[in-house]
């Protein structure tokens, strides 16, 4: 099992930056890939960006060229995240994917940007 905690959310303007940081402990030598998800009052929590442990990565469609993610070693991960929109405005989650198919997530952080 992995354990994640998530940091970084907080109120921005929009136009605005933040950055977010997971860092990952337990058994990181399972994890073959991590991710931010998000999930906004009264929708279904979606995928934002996800990183494999090989270094690629995929975004949602309404982050591309805006939001950025990166690993550094094993156990971090960091979404940055510039230009953002009142709706980005959600609860944003780390996910860590394991060999097995395992998914664990944090505990989330709020990012709220105001318009």
């Amino acid at each position: 099992q992995v354990q994640l905690v998530e940091s970084g959310g907080g109120l921005v303007q929009a136009g605005g930056s933040l950055r977010l940081s997971c860092v990952a402990s337990g058994s990181i030598i399972s994890i073959i890939g991590m991710g931010w998800y998000r999930q906004a009052p009264g929708k279904e929590r979606e995928l934002v960006a996800h990183i494999t442990r090989g270094g690629s990565t995929n975004y949602a469609d309404s982050v591309k060229g805006r939001f950025t993610i990166s690993r550094e070693n094993a156990k971090m991960v960091y979404l940055q995240m510039n230009s953002l929109k009142p709706e980005d405005t959600a609860v944003y989650y780390c996910n860590a994917l394991g060999r097995t198919g395992a998914n664990d997530w944090g505990q989330g952080t709020q990012v709220t940007v105001s318009s």
